[in-house]
């Protein structure tokens, strides 16, 4: 079989909403890796939360795509954290930063720091964000641009984010709402998809050799930009719909049955 480009979601897809790497599904990964296949994370983590999964994979080498797409690494062994950042797209924070904490003043907002952690407003609970956590002022957030801007209520669900959303209206900018209480912002135009079609042209691989699996509404993209998409068992009704077809859940390794046909 020729070489795919297979991208994969973390959360939901490879790992359990728990954290757990099933066997199964490792032992697949594994398998497309070890057939040739160019596996590319790609995954809504911050680039150190994504490193860990990296490592319990034991992906050494190939691309990762982090921030919903608005960061690229090149895996390389020989660099002192086992990757060099790619690419970065980044987008001015402010104005919907504001409207956003105008119309939800109680939600928690963290606003990226590439391969370091998060400028947040107020802490974050413990174990919910990976990577340094520093707290700054209101102008500190929104002074310089970035990649990504993640909003979250603990208390919350993810249908009060899409009433949010469709409330107010956002402009110049991509987002995407999460399997929790979850509001991630990105550059305009940038996403999952976006980052893996330059992936695939730096790769030199076909478009119709592309495969992609996902469960959340920032997959949408990628789904529908993949030859074969793939949803899993539990993505919500539009997530299933820009997919060529549908898996198990992760709990019942459907990655590891989707994956399969590659090796």
């Amino acid at each position: 079989m020729e070489p795919h480009l297979v991208a994969l979601d973390v959360d939901g897809t490879i790992l359990t909403h728990d954290g757990e790497l099933r066997e199964a599904t490792r032992d697949a990964i594994r398998a497309v890796a070890d057939a040739g296949h160019q596996i590319v994370i790609s995954t809504g983590r911050s680039v150190v939360a994504t490193t860990p999964v990296l490592e319990m994979l034991d992906l050494s080498h190939g691309w990762a795509v982090c921030s919903n797409g608005a960061v690229t690494l090149e895996l390389d062994p020989a660099e002192p954290q086992g990757y060099r950042i790619a690419e970065t797209v980044t987008f001015d924070p402010r104005e919907a930063l504001t409207l956003v904490m105008e119309h939800a003043p109680h939600i928690l907002v963290a606003v990226e720091e590439v391969g370091v952690g998060f400028k947040v407003a107020r802490p974050y609970p413990e174990g919910v964000l990976m990577g340094e956590q520093v707290v700054v002022p209101f102008e500190q957030l929104v002074d310089t641009p970035t990649t990504r801007v993640s909003f979250h209520d603990p208390e919350g669900a993810s249908e009060d984010f899409l009433d949010l959303v469709e409330r107010i209206g956002l402009h110049g900018v991509s987002y995407a709402v999460g399997y929790t209480a979850w509001l991630d912002l990105a550059p305009e135009g940038v996403s999952k998809g976006s980052a893996l079609e330059l992936v695939r042209r730096r790769l030199g691989i076909e478009p119709h050799l592309t495969f992609a699996a996902g469960d959340q509404r920032n997959d949408l993209e990628m789904l529908r930009w993949a030859a074969r998409g793939v949803a899993m068992g539990d993505a919500p009704p539009e997530v299933v719909a820009a997919a060529d077809e549908q898996t198990g859940t992760v709990y019942e390794d459907g990655l590891a049955a989707a994956l399969r046909r590659l090796f």
